[in-house]
């Protein structure tokens, strides 16, 4: 990148791309070279701030920044990894490698892409300064698996793009496939780390491989952003018994962690509860998609308002691994509910939970807006009436 381009760049990074990209740039500057990196530097400043705040750094084209973990996630990673050797065998922007390379004495970022490899030597100089033994190969992860010596960690993040640019799910549509490649994996490090799609089911990951030691469902404010399936060769997978853990992540990387396994929730037993207390309670994403609904109840001085409602109330304030809210007040729903709700709350925050309607249908019957700081869960009871609770958050 020039002279003329970086200081384009540097002025304008803050701007709204669209407008720059209708303005005609001045004498040098490579607009569409200065627009990939304005779009990047605005990616960064949200997704990995570290970065937004170095100066000198590269971006790559839009669908690479799109696919890269988040700093949140990156830095979760890393301390789950320690060790001698690591492998980045889908090295892609890199934000994963240099958030983790730091931890091992020697790391290896492989990429068949060559602009990403360009970028990286670039970059991650600038991000690990002091780390002299970073090597960057640029070929198949796949032909770099079947080469490579024992190492201590391997991360793999298959690629959930089709052919033709679509997204997929699917753990045997992704690229690379990597249950097909289960066996080479665990014979080449000693622990294994496949990034995985938040749409996933937990169980079908778990019956997806044979040597899972633990699944880590992680969510970022609250938004579910990547399922992270741990292999270990000694381990042989018991689809009841495998750790899941739940982690919500805040913005100054604070970790709320709930663990469990399907059969500790299989043999949970349920009291709910009979009536509203004060409070009510929303578990956080991670929890709802791993489905570790009754146990909450074991670890945390709560009741569940149904089986099927996934909220919980107590009379008094408690501590939970979610969202807490104080009930202001509950109507039936019925036609003089949805009138008192229509009347006294024209602007709400609304959520269905195990309610004949959705939250949108709800939101036209009840000639309700988006946002404000009331927030209005319509949901059923254990003794099956159907309400609409008023709360604010705690």
């Amino acid at each position: 990148m020039n002279t003329a381009t970086k200081a384009f760049v540097q002025l304008h990074k803050k701007e709204d791309l669209r407008t720059l990209a209708l303005k005609t740039p001045p004498a040098g500057v490579d607009l569409k070279q200065a627009l990939t990196q304005i779009q990047g530097y605005q990616i960064a400043v949200k997704k990995m701030p570290t970065w937004a705040e170095m100066d000198g750094l590269l971006y790559p084209k839009h669908l690479s920044l799109e696919q890269c973990s988040s700093e949140h996630t990156a830095l979760y990673k890393r301390s789950l990894m320690s060790g001698d050797t690591f492998v980045d065998l889908t090295g892609g922007m890199g934000v994963d490698f240099s958030t983790i390379s730091s931890r091992f004495l020697s790391a290896v970022y492989v990429e068949q892409q060559e602009e990403l490899c360009r970028l990286a030597t670039h970059n991650f100089p600038l991000l690990c300064p002091s780390h002299s033994s970073i090597k960057i190969v640029h070929t198949n992860g796949l032909d770099y698996l079947e080469k490579m010596s024992l190492v201590d960690a391997i991360l793999i993040d298959p690629a959930r793009r089709d052919g033709g640019g679509g997204k997929v799910f699917a753990i045997s549509d992704c690229e690379p496939n990597v249950m097909a490649i289960e066996d080479q994996l665990i014979e080449k490090g000693k622990q294994v780390f496949i990034k995985l799609s938040p749409m996933l089911d937990i169980s079908t990951i778990l019956r997806s491989f044979r040597h899972i030691a633990e699944i880590h469902v992680l969510s970022v404010k609250n938004e579910c952003k990547e399922v992270l399936a741990v292999l270990k060769k000694e381990k042989t997978t018991d689809m009841a018994h495998t750790t899941i853990k739940c982690v919500d992540l805040d913005t100054v990387f604070e970790v709320e962690e709930f663990s469990f396994s399907f059969a500790e929730e299989e043999n949970a037993s349920l009291d709910p509860a009979m009536k509203l207390g004060n409070y009510l309670y929303e578990p956080c994403v991670s929890i709802l998609k791993a489905g570790a609904y009754k146990l909450l109840t074991r670890f945390y001085d709560v009741k569940k308002l149904h089986q099927h409602s996934h909220l919980y109330t107590s009379s008094d304030p408690q501590r939970f691994p979610g969202r807490v809210f104080r009930i202001i007040t509950v109507q039936p729903y019925n036609k003089d509910g949805v009138k008192r709700i229509a009347e006294q709350y024209p602007k709400a925050n609304l959520s269905s939970r195990n309610f004949p309607l959705k939250a949108e249908e709800l939101k036209k019957k009840l000639k309700i807006k988006d946002g404000g700081e009331v927030y209005i869960f319509a949901t059923t009871l254990a003794t099956g009436e159907k309400v609409l609770i008023v709360c604010e958050k705690v």
